[in-house]
């Protein structure tokens, strides 16, 4: 078993570890602060769809960068980041640079991350050898929804690391693994969910992949869309959009899971497609585990 394999399938544990931690850390936005959450990659992702929860949770407002294009002029009451490694170069110069309070989650605080951040949440639990990211991405969203629900319950649905369960026992669509496009959609907070899929499918199986809002889909990229298709909705898709997309040929994925749980069944999808074409999807090509720069 690869090493992803082993951390797609840990990510219910994992997930209950998050939530239980989830009223104990310090650091965190308290409601109402002006908020910028920063990443890279995939966690750049997860902070785009924690941005989008709050924010829609009425908590106040938050933004999402790249750790690279964060505006320093902007006022923020507080910068959270989201590094697995704890080394990448971007997420140290930053948290050197700004003046305000910062709170990084890592899954190796061991690293110089600890220096340069006023708070550090220890994500060790949900670290991982492979170089494609999983659990500890899932793990960290999961925290932070758990942190939002303290002051909005709804944000975070009752049994989630038992639908991660029924993500991990559930097959992909049937012929998925046969296609060659594939286009993942979300509205709201889960067109960050969206944008990770896309990446974990590209990085892992070298597959040609996308990710849009789901209504700007329509407004040009429907175009690429045909029998080698998938078209994968996270959340309830806008009404009529399925229907117009199974006309195309394509497969259509709609499930009725947490679009983070529903995460999981394309991770287990990327892994299938890399193997099937002879990758190692734990060492993608030209990737490592963090970008550390000269």
């Amino acid at each position: 078993m690869t090493f992803v394999a082993g951390e797609i399938a840990s990510q219910p544990d994992c997930w209950d570890r998050a939530i239980e931690l989830a009223g104990s850390v310090e650091g965190l936005p308290a409601p109402g602060e002006r908020v910028a959450v920063v990443g890279c990659g995939t966690s750049l992702f997860m902070a785009q769809a924690y941005a989008g929860l709050r924010e829609s949770a009425g908590l106040g407002e938050t933004d999402a960068f790249a750790a690279s294009e964060f505006p320093r002029r902007r006022g923020y009451d507080r910068v959270v980041t989201i590094c697995r490694s704890g080394t990448t170069t971007e997420v140290l110069e930053l948290l050197r640079g700004v003046s305000r309070p910062t709170t990084a989650l890592t899954g190796d605080p061991a690293t110089p991350i600890s220096d340069v951040a006023d708070v550090v949440i220890d994500l060790s639990f949900a670290d991982e050898k492979s170089v494609v990211q999983t659990r500890f991405a899932t793990s960290a969203l999961t925290l932070l929804r758990a942190h939002l629900a303290l002051s909005e319950p709804s944000v975070l649905p009752d049994g989630l690391p038992g639908q991660a369960a029924e993500a991990i026992a559930a097959a992909p669509p049937a012929g998925a693994a046969g296609r060659t496009q594939f286009t993942f959609l979300g509205t709201g907070w889960s067109v960050g969910i969206a944008n990770e899929a896309a990446l974990k499918v590209r990085e892992a199986s070298g597959s040609w992949t996308e990710s849009y809002p789901a209504m700007e889909y329509r407004h040009g990229p429907i175009s690429v869309t045909d029998s080698g298709s998938v078209v994968w909705f996270f959340g309830e898709p806008p009404a009529g959009l399925a229907d117009e997309v199974a006309r195309t040929g394509a497969i259509v994925s709609v499930s009725q899971l947490d679009p983070v749980a529903d995460l999981i069944r394309v991770q287990r999808l990327a892994v299938e497609l890399a193997e099937a074409k002879g990758l190692d999807p734990d060492q993608p090509r030209n990737l490592s585990r963090s970008v550390v720069l000269a």
